[in-house]
């Protein structure tokens, strides 16, 4: 596992899952996607494709994802094959309480020798911004 994270918001479990699960709500609140970019006719739900581009250190940077799993108000996994890795993110939304609970998995599978030496070395620093992204989650969630 290459980052895991797990946080309590206090915002029912569909809007959670509404926010990650479909780009153009999770690009809302994460204020530093500056774009997307539909490559398939459907925008939601399993075998959506889009290029999502973010602000990273003061420059843009474009991947390209795919939804690969998707089980409503449950569930959702996009994967994303950049920089010679590929990065597996399933998302987990479960009621706890209250709350809603955000479990977050990333999994970063390097396919290629220079990916495999340099991806161990950014996993501080993408855990940090993947973190980021769910703080910002967070916030959107609680202040519909």
């Amino acid at each position: 596992m290459f980052t895991n994270i797990t946080k309590s918001i206090s915002a029912p479990a569909d809007v959670v899952f509404a926010t990650v699960s479909d780009i153009t709500n999770f690009s809302k609140a994460v204020p530093h996607i500056t774009g997307v970019e539909f490559l398939s006719e459907h925008k939601s739900g399993k075998g959506a494709r889009f290029r999502e581009t973010r602000e990273m250190r003061g420059r843009e940077h474009s991947q390209i994802l795919e939804v690969t799993e998707y089980v409503e108000n449950d569930r959702v996994r996009m994967v994303s094959d950049a920089g010679g890795t590929v990065w597996d993110t399933l998302f987990t939304v479960s009621t706890d309480g209250d709350v809603t609970r955000l479990d977050v998995e990333m999994d970063a599978r390097p396919h290629k020798l220079m990916a495999r030496l340099t991806t161990p070395l950014i996993r501080g620093m993408v855990s940090k911004a993947v973190a980021q992204d769910i703080d910002a989650v967070k916030a959107y969630c609680e202040s519909l």
